[in-house]
């Protein structure tokens, strides 16, 4: 029998075509071709011969070569031979079982993997190549002879598939190596088909047991999550554009192909993308009825073999994943933002938008409409908007926005081409030439809209660069559009943008930029921006933005610091955990700084720049105190909440420094509070490091550097003081009764074993006691406090005075607290101490502090409290105590209009400059010169002119007769600053020649001997007083123009500045002789 190629003749039925499925035309066809140059030999065979198919074929049959073909077979054959004849159709299962029976197993092989490839698995080829038994060797039986009346015995004739000797039955030895592979890739296509079913019984189980996990309970991430998730991560990053990201993900799992699915070991579907993940998350809610049905496939000996070892691999999984939790957890919590919504909600309404929500809503309705309509208005807009005529744009220009913003922001949105989106935005941008403030709000408002829309990958894209081009915009109003629309976008934009590329954009328009503004609205967004940063190596570079905006020129920006940044700012410093270990300790040593180089000339800006931000951090400090405390875990809202008092805080600079904005709430800051005094007062502060870094490290650097300011700085003096009172009302009075006030005291250390002591007295004339007295002892108001401000007063006075130190420190105490009416009655208390007080040196201090108390005082309070207790030490035994009335008495007279009190000074000055036993009183007649030098220009016109100009001439006079040139140097200095002073006031002709003109001859006699260079400027001043005199101009219709300006030429001005250097009266007096009276 002649091997014969294995095809249909012309016009025969393939007998491959299948019954069911025309489909099978074309993969029968295949199969036919296959077989015929298989098992053909020459082409010159009928190909309808039943020989095609012959057995006695050894490739074709895969087994020994038999004398005849058996009765399947021959009918097989017949059937595929088909000389001419149309024989019925055969199913493939047919030929499929013909070829098992006949043991023609690679052809059978190979008609199975046709078969799957096309998606036409047959049962019957699965099931005999999936049974293992078919390839089991039967020993003792030969080959080829089965068991009587059992067909299929040559089955067993064979052990498996690999151990056919095929170069036995072979008549071509070549073709043994490509049989062999044949049958390793089909067993190597089984061991996958194995695993995988293995796989997938794995991952029912570990699924099952995933999701019957209680809610609460929190499980590390499984390797087949962490494997399903690195995939979608990186497949996000692929899609938008992230590739070098991307590459560094895969990198770092190199263990994963990022490549295939089915490598991350599931046999599960694969879920969608993250993006759809997200945006479908609150459609779905996963419940335990849905899960309770979901059985697992696994065999039970199989799971039972296979749980010990994944349970094992798991713990060890687990161990390390923990490990690395805990370090991961550690950062976040560094990291994480824990600002209050309250917090955040302040922060936010510093963006400037509009309260017309009808944009926003009107963005976010149209953005969903057809791309038709979008497409329309991208063709239309371009054109509408610059045919606009200007005289009528800038009548409508309000209308305008209202109707073209959301048009132009939706059709941004929607349209599909990045050129025409960037100039619509541009359009926007440019759509009023200088938009005022409504406007501005307008724009932003849509612009938030259209963020929220479009997420932060466009708003990077797309926003951001019409920002950066008019950053540099010659007009102010397109600048502020820019520095405000970086504050409003914020919160939409990626956080690696809002740390770098906003953060510079703002950084250059604070440093380049002239509007104050400008600048103004670029504080603001950079506080915005600060609530929102988590890089922390920006903090250095935020610590250095907000130094240059509190040293800002312009004080709008300056109050925007303080408003908005600072608070930020602290907070995000507080996050960090850098408030206590950097940013106070930072401002406070360069505050000390300033002073070690001040000696000679203290910078009291910076000094003020400096102290006025710690005074803003104070509500953070006090929150920080409050969170870490070891009560915060107990403090609950439940029950009724305590009230807090309304003044139990200072009023905050703005909403950002509300201590209850800062923790949350007022309601949490009530039980906080509650909690906090209790602490205090009866647990103490035994590892509450936040507290105790407060009082052992921040109140004593405090303290040192008070007493390292200038106390005759008022300036200085006012600044700590109101710092230590806003942090002595934040922290409580428990705190400061227990903490600060002992650390005071025993610094100040008052008591009469002090007097003799030099540091005693060192520390009593430094800025400490003014501080002390006006920044501590004045937070609380009730009767204790009041008598123990007094009492450090009246101590302070007393030991002072009779240690002969300086009274620069009472003095300050008295200015700072005079300030405010509600200590008058306080102080007057204190002044009436001393004037009774037995010792002259007291009641002498008493005296000169009437003076610094006057100013403000109510007439009242002058003529029933001042006046007496003046009166009373103006008649005291010692001259030195009735001198130190002098200044008060001038001050009244300078202060006080009621016309009876002005008689009762005017008599007692009279008094000191008429009784005889004042005659020779040289202390007593300086003090005198110098106040009428002081009061005069400002006084009751008839008090100047019948008491003070008359009295002047005469102690002109008197000192023309002193013997003493010392005394009468002296007094001639201060005659010539009283009458430089006075000469700034109008003086009648009568006046003038009567007192005002032989008291200065009378001067300019004591001078040609004792001083020329004022000599030269008085006679000066007295030849020009006498010309016009003499051409009776005095008293034309001038008002109240300075006499030395009118009289004085131009060369004795030029004289007079050019010897003032040189002369050793008081500078400030002398520049009076140029000035109109105020």
């Amino acid at each position: 029998m002649a091997p014969g190629g294995g095809g249909s003749g012309g016009g025969g039925v393939n007998p491959f075509l299948s019954d069911s499925d025309e489909d099978d035309d074309e993969v029968a066809a295949t199969e036919e071709r296959r077989a015929g140059l298989r098992l053909g030999s020459g082409s010159g065979l009928d190909p309808g011969s039943a020989d095609s198919l012959s057995p006695q074929d050894p490739v074709a049959l895969g087994s020994s070569a038999r004398p005849g073909l058996p009765g399947e077979a021959a009918a097989a054959a017949a059937a595929l031979g088909g000389c001419g004849e149309t024989p019925g159709r055969l199913s493939i299962d047919a030929i499929a079982a013909q070829l098992l029976r006949d043991q023609y197993l690679l052809t059978a092989l190979e008609l199975h993997t046709e078969l799957l490839e096309s998606g036409r698995e047959l049962p019957r080829l699965r099931d005999y190549f999936s049974n293992p038994g078919n390839f089991e060797r039967q020993s003792g039986t030969p080959p080829g002879m089965g068991a009587p009346g059992m067909p299929g015995a040559a089955a067993g004739s064979i052990s498996t598939l690999d151990s056919l000797d095929f170069a036995r039955y072979s008549d071509d030895g070549n073709r043994e190596t490509d049989e062999r592979v044949a049958v390793l890739e089909f067993e190597l296509r089984k061991a996958k088909e194995t695993i995988q079913a293995l796989r997938a019984n794995l991952t029912k189980a570990a699924v099952k047991y995933l999701y019957f996990l209680p809610p609460e309970h929190e499980e590390p991430i499984k390797p087949l999550e962490k494997r399903a998730l690195n995939f979608l991560v990186n497949e996000f990053l692929l899609k938008n554009n992230y590739k070098l990201t991307s590459i560094t993900f895969s990198d770092e799992n190199d263990d994963q192909d990022f490549e295939l699915w089915d490598d991350v070991g599931l046999n599960i579907p694969k879920p969608p993308d993250l993006l759809q993940l997200y945006r479908d998350f609150g459609n779905h809610q996963v419940t335990g009825k849905d899960l309770v049905d979901v059985a697992s496939g696994v065999e039970e000996d199989e799971l039972e073999a296979l749980t010990p070892v994944l349970v094992q691999k798991l713990e060890d999984k687990i161990s390390l994943l923990n490990n690395e939790k805990w370090s991961l957890m550690e950062q976040i919590r560094r990291l994480e933002r824990k600002l209050s919504p309250a917090f955040h909600q302040a922060l936010l309404s510093f963006c400037r938008m509009s309260a017309d929500s009808r944009l926003g809503s009107e963005v976010s309705r149209i953005a969903d409409s057809e791309k038709s309509v979008m497409l329309m208005l991208g063709r239309c807009l371009p054109h509408i908007v610059p045919n606009v005529l200007l005289a009528k744009r800038e009548r409508m220009v309000l209308h305008l926005c209202q109707e073209l913003i959301p048009l132009i922001l939706c059709t941004a949105c929607l349209h599909p081409e990045p050129k025409e989106r960037d100039q619509l935005l541009h359009i926007l941008f440019n759509l009023i030439k200088r938009p005022d403030d409504e406007q501005r709000q307008m724009i932003l408002t849509g612009c938030v809209a259209f963020a929220r829309h479009v997420g932060p990958t466009r708003v990077e894209a797309e926003l951001l660069p019409q920002c950066w081009e008019q950053i540099n915009h010659k007009y102010p109003e397109r600048r502020l559009l820019v520095a405000e629309s970086c504050g409003a976008l914020a919160p939409y934009l990626p956080k690696e943008i809002r740390s770098s590329l906003v953060l510079s954009m703002l950084q250059q328009m604070l440093m380049e930029d002239k509007a104050d503004l400008v600048r103004e609205a670029v504080i603001k967004s950079l506080g915005i921006i600060m609530g929102y940063i988590d890089d922390p190596d920006k903090y250095q570079q935020g610590f250095e933005l907000l130094l240059s905006a509190l040293g800002d020129p312009s004080e709008r920006v300056v109050s925007a610091t303080h408003q908005v940044f600072l608070p930020a700012y602290a907070a995000w410093t507080t996050e960090l955990g850098n408030l206590q270990s950097h940013l106070i300790p930072t401002l406070l040593n360069k505050i000390e700084k300033l002073l070690r180089e001040g000696e000679h000339g203290l910078d009291e800006h910076k000094l003020h720049m400096y102290l006025s931000a710690l005074q803003s951090l104070i509500p953070s400090l006090f929150a920080l105190v409050l969170r870490n405390a070891p009560f915060s875990s107990k403090a609950k809202l439940h029950g009724e909440v305590p009230q807090i008092e309304v003044t139990r805080f200072p009023r905050p600079m703005s909403p950002l420094q509300d201590v209850s904005t800062i923790i949350g709430s007022r309601e949490q800051l009530a039980v906080l509070l509650q909690l906090y005094d209790y602490q205090l007062e009866h647990e103490g502060t035994t590892g509450w490091e936040t507290l105790l870094w407060v009082v052992n490290q921040l109140l004593p650097q405090l303290i040192e550097i008070v007493g390292k300011i200038n106390v005759t700085s008022t300036a200085c003096v006012h600044e700590f003081s109101r710092f230590f009172w806003r942090l002595c009302r934040t922290f409580g009075k428990i705190f400061t009764n227990t903490k600060v006030k002992p650390q005071f005291q025993e610094i100040l250390r008052l008591s009469e074993e002090n007097i003799d002591s030099s540091a005693g007295n060192g520390v009593l004339t430094k800025a400490t006691v003014p501080i002390y007295a006006t920044g501590v002892l004045t937070c609380y108001i009730q009767e204790e406090d009041r008598k123990l401000l007094v009492g450090f007063l009246e101590d302070v006075m007393t030991l002072l005075s009779l240690s002969h130190a300086p009274l620069d420190s009472l003095k300050a105490s008295f200015v700072e607290l005079g300030a405010n009416p509600a200590y008058h009655e306080l102080l007057l208390t204190v002044l009436w101490y001393g004037v009774v007080h037995t010792s002259a040196l007291v009641r002498c201090t008493a005296a000169r502090m009437f003076e610094l108390t006057l100013r403000g005082m109510s007439e009242a309070l002058v003529d029933k409290r001042v006046a007496p207790a003046l009166v009373t030490l103006s008649s005291d035994p010692e001259f030195s105590v009735r001198i130190a009335t002098i200044p008060a008495f001038g001050t009244i007279m300078e202060t006080v209009i009621q016309r009876e009190l002005l008689e009762r000074v005017k008599m007692q000055l009279a008094s000191f400059l008429e009784d005889p036993q004042y005659q020779d009183q040289y202390s007593l007649h300086t003090e005198i010169i110098k106040t009428f030098g002081r009061v005069g220009p400002n006084a009751e016109p008839r008090f100047r002119d019948e008491f003070v100009i008359p009295h002047l001439h005469k102690l002109a006079l008197v000192n023309n007769l002193q013997i003493v040139d010392s005394k009468r140097l002296d007094i001639a200095t201060h005659l010539f600053e009283a009458y430089s002073a006075l000469s700034c006031c109008f003086i009648s002709e009568d006046l003038m020649v009567n007192h005002f003109l032989p008291g200065l001859r009378c001067l300019r006699t004591d001078m040609e001997h004792l001083s020329p260079e004022h000599e030269v400027i008085l006679s000066s001043m007295i030849k020009e007083c006498e010309q016009k005199v003499e051409n009776k101009t005095v008293q034309e219709p001038q008002g109240s123009m300075s006499i030395a300006a009118s009289l004085v030429s131009e060369d004795t001005k030029t004289k007079f500045l050019n010897k003032m250097g040189q002369l050793t009266t008081s500078g400030a007096m002398l520049a009076n002789v140029f000035q109109r009276k105020k």
